[in-house]
């Protein structure tokens, strides 16, 4: 499973990307928002840190205006995977810039229909949201699991990228489930290697080995 990371905080990308942690990173206007800075600047300074794709969002609606904007984003960098929404409009712009050559992400996903709409229409990634679909009282891990089926059944290219992750137990169900992709924000990622008896036990070790007097280096 590739591991993106949802956020726009440079610092933390970088911090895990020094740990071997990321394979890339997703943004959207909210995340770019809160960064306080100019979205082509974030976006660009991200494509500099990480060398897998680094999805940047268009802000149009319409068809043709997503693809302009796409074509735009394209030029900042090589890295760069356009997150289109999964709308209609979103479906015909992804067909035009797949075959284009750019990378893409349908994003906004909430149900296996939808993900099939992506993938006949040439994306990159499809981004089923886990986390909203949660809230609503609805299973976003079986979303996870049927697409994956789908995709399989018929041998499409798309990878499933899920998305809006809340914690450890979805990265979890998400690779169980066999999702090619996850994204979820710097804190869910660390969250991953934390376990009570894996520090109970470092505890233990480094007690015994005080006590012999001995040093390693």
């Amino acid at each position: 499973m590739k591991f993106f990371v949802d956020s726009a905080d440079l610092e933390q990308i970088t911090d895990l990307n020094n740990i071997g942690l990321v394979d890339g990173v997703t943004t959207n206007p909210s995340i770019i928002a809160k960064s306080g800075r100019d979205f082509k600047d974030v976006v660009a300074a991200i494509c500099a840190l990480v060398e897998g794709p680094v999805s940047a969002e268009v802000t149009a609606v319409e068809a043709d205006k997503m693809v302009n904007e796409g074509r735009e984003l394209c030029k900042i960098a090589e890295n760069i995977c356009i997150k289109l929404p999964l709308t209609l409009d979103g479906l015909k712009a992804c067909s035009v810039l797949s075959r284009e050559g750019a990378s893409t992400n349908m994003t906004l996903c909430f149900s296996p229909n939808q993900a099939l709409l992506a993938a006949k229409c040439g994306a990159t990634f499809v981004s089923p949201f886990i986390g909203r679909l949660d809230d609503i009282s609805l299973d976003g891990l079986e979303l996870i699991a049927d697409i994956c089926t789908i995709y399989d059944n018929y041998g499409f290219d798309t990878e499933v990228l899920a998305a809006s992750i809340r914690n450890v137990n979805h990265v979890k169900e998400c690779a169980l489930a066999g999702a090619d992709v996850m994204t979820a924000p710097p804190g869910v990622i660390r969250q991953l290697a934390a376990h009570p008896l894996t520090d109970k036990g470092l505890t233990a070790f480094l007690e015994d080995w005080k006590g012999t007097g001995q040093s390693i280096l």
